[in-house]
C-alpha cells in the first residue's frame, strides 16, 4: 500500500468538532474534513466546487498519528453582523459592505473559540480500493506548491514548517512512518525526545500497525460544502503514550 504522509505544525490550529450556539470547539487532532479541506485547497478545488469535493472524499482514506496534542487556547471573541432586516435589498458582497451601515443597525455576536498551541501530528493518505483518481503523486506536488494557502483548520493558522509531504510504500501506517524521513520530530515544540506518538486514529481501509484502544464516532464525513453539512463515521484509535501535560490546563484570551 503506498500513504502519503505530511507534517502538520503550526503555533495555532484549531480542528473543528461539533457546535452548538456560540462555543466552537476544536478536536485535538484533524478529522476527515480538515484533512480533505487541506488537500482540496491545495488542488484548487474551489469550496463550490460540490462534485470535486465528493471525488475527493470518495477516493481518500486518512490515519492520523499525534505528537503532541497541544495546549488548548480558548478566545473571547466578538464581532459585529448587520440583522437580516438591515441588510435587504442593500449590496453586502464584502464584509465592508456588511458594515458600512448606521451603528443602530448593528449587532454584536458572542463566542469563544477553541484553538490548540504547538500540537504536532503526521497524517497518512491512501486510495481507497478501486479508486485512482486523484493520485498520490498530484497531490503530494499539489502539497508542495499548493493552489491555495493551506492552514490548519482556520485562515488565522497557517502551517509554521513545511508539509513534507512524501510517498512511502508500506504495509501499515506504522511501517509507512518509521520509513519516512521527515526532519526529527524532537526539535519541535512540545515534543519529547522519544519523538513516539502519543495517539494514532485511523478509518475503515487503512492497517494502522496499532493494536485498536476503541473505536468512536465522529461527525466530520462532508456531505454538502454549500449546505455546511457532516455525516458520522467511524473512528478507530490507538492510545500509545500519555496526553502532553500542557493540555491539562485551558488558557483562555479575553480581549
Amino acid at each position: 500500500m503506498q500513504f502519503l504522509l505530511f507534517r502538520l505544525y503550526a503555533p495555532l490550529a484549531s480542528w473543528g468538532d461539533v457546535a452548538v450556539g456560540e462555543f466552537r470547539p476544536s478536536h485535538d487532532y484533524p478529522g476527515r474534513s480538515a484533512l480533505l479541506g487541506l488537500i482540496g485547497a491545495a488542488l484548487g478545488v474551489e469550496r463550490s466546487d460540490e462534485e470535486g469535493h465528493s471525488r475527493l472524499d470518495a477516493a481518500l482514506a486518512f490515519a492520523v498519528a499525534v505528537y503532541a496534542e497541544g495546549a488548548l487556547l480558548r478566545d473571547y471573541h466578538t464581532a459585529q453582523v448587520p440583522g437580516a432586516a438591515a441588510l435587504k435589498k442593500r449590496p453586502h458582497r464584502t464584509r465592508a459592505d456588511e458594515l458600512a451601515l448606521p451603528r443602530h443597525e448593528l449587532n454584536t455576536v458572542l463566542s469563544r473559540r477553541d484553538y490548540r498551541q504547538d500540537a504536532v501530528s503526521i497524517a497518512g493518505a491512501c486510495l481507497r480500493a478501486g479508486r485512482a483518481a486523484p493520485d498520490l503523486e498530484a497531490i503530494r506536488t499539489a502539497l508542495r506548491r499548493p493552489h491555495f494557502t493551506p492552514y490548519l483548520g482556520r485562515k488565522a493558522c497557517p502551517p509554521a514548517l513545511p508539509l513534507s509531504p512524501q510517498i512511502v510504500a508500506a504495509d501499515t501506517f506504522r511501517a509507512a512512518i518509521a520509513a519516512a524521513a521527515f526532519p526529527s520530530l524532537d526539535e519541535l515544540p512540545a515534543i519529547p525526545a522519544t519523538a513516539t506518538p502519543i495517539r494514532v486514529a485511523w478509518e475503515d481501509g487503512i492497517d494502522s500497525g496499532w493494536p485498536q484502544s476503541f473505536s468512536v464516532p465522529r461527525k466530520d464525513a462532508p456531505r454538502s460544502r454549500r449546505r455546511w453539512q457532516f455525516g458520522d463515521r467511524t473512528e478507530r484509535v490507538a492510545l500509545i503514550g500519555p496526553p502532553s501535560p500542557s493540555n491539562e490546563n485551558i488558557e483562555e484570551q479575553v480581549p
